[in-house]
């Protein structure tokens, strides 16, 4: 937990935007976990650091990583016997 930021009770995986999908969100932290179906992106700013937004994706979050070219990836979590599935997120047009 962050100044208050959760993505839920159980694992969590971290990435830091620096791409130029969304520029807005250079140095934000984005969040993701297990129990809380959700990713999180935290602004962070010199030393505190707040929940900004909150994506539901409706199913755990395994991982959250960012490409070589920039763009923020996340890796559900699977059912029983399946790998989840990444994807990408990009911006709306």
């Amino acid at each position: 937990m962050v100044d208050g930021v959760s993505a839920g009770r159980c694992r969590r995986s971290k990435a830091k935007g620096t791409g130029e999908e969304f520029p807005d969100w250079h140095g934000n932290a984005f969040i993701g976990g297990l129990s809380s179906q959700a990713l999180v992106r935290v602004e962070i700013e010199g030393e505190s650091a707040r929940e900004a937004e909150r994506f539901d994706v409706g199913r755990g979050i395994r991982a959250v990583e960012q490409g070589r070219d920039g763009a923020i990836w996340i890796l559900e979590h699977g059912e029983r016997g399946s790998g989840g599935r990444p994807l990408q997120l990009t911006a709306r047009n």
